[in-house]
């Protein structure tokens, strides 16, 4: 790191990772330069560097950045709203969906992270860890339904957790890439029925 540039707060640090994430967003991971990133962020390269060693430290933690702040949004605690396992279920069909706006974004750089670690094993255990958390999240939400009765108790939940991952990242990317078969309302008809199935309720309640 430069050692001549002063310290800037924490602050001037995440301006700098979103605009790196949406650069990245917007152009592809392969078009984004330090320089760019300084431009978007309203920061000097010094200061970039002071942060970043190099281009791809910036790109890497970019990404982080990105998911790891989604999943606090997302998988952290939901503070003192009651709602039913049900309710939560939907709400979360939803929030994993390519919904137009930062959900859309979110997707990019999902998708950006999959084949920068196909490509890059160094990676791999980043896309692990999140997605590690993810699941968690997702059997926390089966598991409540299963104790509270509104599931069926006999569900398997981790099995089912795979199974809502991986519905939601396949009708996910269709959606994200126009299929005319799979919209984003397609695709969480398709999910909620599927997963109603596997907990034993009627699909209409997972609709949001």
């Amino acid at each position: 790191m430069t050692s001549g540039v002063e310290a800037a707060p924490r602050s001037s640090r995440e301006r700098i990772l979103e605009a790196a994430c949406d650069l990245i967003a917007a152009d592809g991971i392969d078009d984004v330069r330090i320089a760019r990133v300084a431009t978007r962020a309203g920061a000097s390269t010094a200061l970039v560097h002071h942060y970043f060693s190099t281009r791809e430290e910036l790109l890497e933690e970019a990404l982080i950045h990105s998911f790891e702040r989604a999943g606090e949004e997302r998988f952290g605690e939901q503070g003192e709203v009651e709602e039913t396992a049900t309710r939560a279920l939907a709400r979360a069909i939803g929030e994993c969906l390519p919904l137009p706006g930062s959900q859309e974004r979110e997707w990019v750089l999902w998708v950006e992270l999959w084949l920068r670690a196909v490509r890059e094993p160094g990676l791999r255990p980043v896309a692990a860890r999140l997605y590690e958390r993810y699941r968690r999240w997702m059997a926390a939400l089966i598991l409540t339904g299963t104790e509270s009765g509104e599931f069926d108790v006999d569900v398997d939940v981790d099995a089912v957790a795979d199974v809502a991952m991986a519905l939601l990242d396949g009708t996910g990317v269709r959606a994200l890439i126009d299929d005319p078969a799979m919209d984003v309302e397609a695709a969480r008809t398709l999910v909620a029925e599927r997963l109603a199935t596997e907990l034993g309720i009627e699909a209409a309640a997972l609709a949001q």
